[in-house]
């Protein structure tokens, strides 16, 4: 009977946290392919940024982005809410928490778009901060398992998205005039008309995006297979 309740807690998490991705990755797609700015640009992956994809005053379609950003958020929540309950690991638990703060700070990024400025800076910023301690704690459990859970292309992916995720945080503080006095990455989100068509903050924070968001579907699929195991 308790095997049959988790293995439906799994498949119920499973299905959130996919949901979740697959809403995200659905709304970035989209917002892309439409994207044109109000002065006829169209997007580059080089030199915009997530916020003016999502900005009410760059994009006539931001409110698809922000959707898929805000619902598929809240599902990956979910997931880490539902996962809770299938892995009594202390070090798991750290995990989901950090995870579920992860996916919440960037569900908050379409509920406040870079219209609302402030906070959507905030809900950036911790997005990268929770990210970069989530993958950190994600190392440590795989390091402290007696069996290892994920594969090797979960672990390249963890890596990977950690250098974009803490370079986006950390390569300011360099001093290498990346941005006007050197200022964090998540303050100049919106274009200004001296940017240059290769803009390294907007790259690093796509790549950083790409790889967590890839990396989560993998550990969201290898968590759910492990708990019916």
């Amino acid at each position: 009977m308790l095997v049959k309740k988790y293995s439906k807690v799994s498949r119920l998490a499973f299905r959130f946290g996919m949901l979740g991705i697959f809403g995200q990755v659905l709304g970035l797609v989209l917002s892309v392919l439409m994207f044109e700015q109000f002065d006829g640009t169209n997007f580059s992956f080089l030199s915009n940024t997530l916020s003016e994809l999502g900005s009410y005053g760059h994009s006539y379609f931001a409110v698809i982005v922000n959707g898929g950003l805000f619902f598929g958020g809240l599902c990956v929540v979910l997931f880490c809410l539902l996962s809770l309950q299938l892995d009594a690991s202390p070090w798991s638990y750290f995990f989901y928490v950090s995870l579920g703060l992860t996916y919440f700070a960037l569900a908050a990024t379409g509920l406040f778009p870079i219209n609302v400025y402030h906070l959507h800076i905030i809900a950036i910023k911790y997005f990268f901060i929770f990210g970069s301690a989530t993958l950190i704690l994600y190392g440590l459990e795989q390091w402290i398992a007696s069996e290892t859970q994920g594969s090797i292309l979960t672990y390249i992916c963890a890596l990977f998205a950690f250098v974009f995720m803490t370079s986006f945080l950390l390569l300011p503080l360099l001093e290498l005039g990346f941005t006007v006095g050197d200022s964090a990455f998540y303050n100049e989100l919106l274009a200004e008309p001296s940017r240059a068509e290769i803009w390294w903050p907007a790259i690093i924070q796509w790549a950083s995006l790409t790889t967590f968001l890839f990396w989560t579907a993998l550990v969201i699929k290898t968590k759910a297979v492990d708990v019916r195991s």
